[in-house]
């Protein structure tokens, strides 16, 4: 979330002499080196890295730097990364990642008027809260009624517009602001009545003619987008969020989203070795019980797709592409859950829902923008298990449904 330059931070320590003053003192022919160097180095990144390892191999060659300097080093890093840490990730005295609470809830007010025709929705592929009301929004055939903004994150971490141009036309790209014209997120939360100095987060529902955030809970969305629009969604009759399974919906929610949702953050958030472990062992005890639940049903509530089979989706589709290396998720990867892995490929083949998932764009949206836990900014290899081809895979999970055409299983 952070960006400086390396120079910015790097002092070069040169060996000290015998002087009583210990004014810093170096070789001649290194004093020649860089002098007669230095001056015809630009300032651009590659620069600076020349400049680093001229230095490092004159002072002590190919061995290993000073003790003293590692050290000295490490306790800057670490102390850095805990100041960005706090910023990026509010935690509690134990380490443990606290998740800020949405400011903008949609039920909070009762008098509340929303005119359908004044919806736009603001979100960003790498959010998983985000593609909820993504996938919600084309299940519902709501494309055309819910015009979107698609934002990408910024070198600070911050919601930008740009243009994108992606050689794959079938997935969602970023965009520019097509209801406001704001360069940043940061600037269409400011055009509210009032104005606003909160944390600016995706997913966002604005009213376009009130100039006002509407609500940037991820939940509260996607049950507007089930229920609250039918008159002018391309498909009503679909409902997932039925009566008859509410309380089953609840109770897997209850169960997935501080376990698996909101756990794998707490695992890659984590500030302390306690908070990992417990944010761990809850993370991979939940993915147990769900992998033998599944074996069984084909969705969490039996034969229906539900809103918390939307919810557990959006964090299983990043999983191995990222949760699972950045996050330190390691005890397992997801496709060596066998039927988790095919009800995810179930769910992803569900028509439109592939389009909403950009994996090129949920990589670079994490592994290029979370300085403190990637430093290098290095996006790694997809993996095998991710790839459209993968995914695509028949599941067989079809026949779950044909065995218990009747059956709906509750949550003990």
């Amino acid at each position: 979330m952070y960006s400086t330059h390396v120079s910015s931070f790097i002092s070069i320590p040169f060996p000290p002499s015998k002087s009583k003053t210990h004014k810093l003192k170096y070789p001649k022919i290194l004093h020649t080196k860089l002098c007669s160097s230095t001056p015809r180095m630009s300032l651009n990144q590659n620069s600076n890295t020349n400049l680093i390892n001229t230095i490092t191999k004159l002072l002590w060659g190919p061995s290993l730097p000073p003790q003293l300097l590692i050290s000295t080093v490490r306790s800057t890093w670490s102390a850095a990364w805990q100041l960005m840490m706090s910023q990026l990730a509010p935690s509690d005295p134990t380490g443990s990642y606290t998740r800020p609470t949405s400011q903008f809830r949609l039920y909070s007010n009762p008098k509340l008027k929303v005119s359908p025709k004044d919806l736009h929705l603001y979100v960003g592929l790498p959010c998983p809260w985000a593609h909820r009301t993504l996938i919600v929004r084309a299940l519902k055939g709501l494309e055309d009624s819910v015009p979107v903004s698609i934002a990408s994150p910024g070198i600070d971490g911050s919601w930008e517009f740009r243009f994108f141009s992606d050689p794959d036309k079938d997935k969602l790209v970023p965009s520019l602001d097509k209801a406001n014209g704001c360069k940043t997120l940061r600037e269409v939360y400011k055009l509210r009545r009032g104005g606003y100095s909160g944390r600016s987060t995706v997913p966002m529902l604005w009213d376009m003619e009130k100039k006002e955030v509407l609500c940037n809970e991820s939940y509260d969305i996607i049950e507007f987008f089930n229920s609250g629009l039918n008159e002018i969604a391309g498909n009503p009759e679909l409902d997932l969020s039925p009566p008859a399974l509410k309380d089953d919906i609840r109770k897997w929610n209850d169960i997935i989203y501080p376990n698996v949702n909101n756990g794998v953050y707490r695992c890659g958030f984590a500030q302390s070795q306690e908070a990992y472990d417990k944010a761990a062992e809850g993370l991979f005890r939940t993915l147990e019980m769900l992998e033998d639940h599944l074996g069984g049903s084909r969705y969490l509530c039996g034969d229906v797709l539900t809103l918390a089979d939307v919810c557990l989706f959006t964090t299983l589709i990043r999983f191995d592409v990222v949760y699972n290396c950045l996050f330190k998720c390691t005890k397992k990867k997801l496709i060596e859950f066998t039927i988790l892995h095919g009800y995810l490929r179930d769910i992803y083949q569900i028509p439109k829902v592939a389009e909403t998932c950009n994996m090129g764009q949920i990589m670079e949206g994490y592994y290029k923008i979370l300085f403190p836990l990637n430093p290098g900014g290095i996006n790694p290899i997809m993996p095998s298990g991710c790839e459209d081809e993968v995914l695509s895979k028949p599941h067989n999970r079809d026949s779950l449904s044909l065995e218990t055409k009747v059956v709906q299983h509750s949550v003990s």
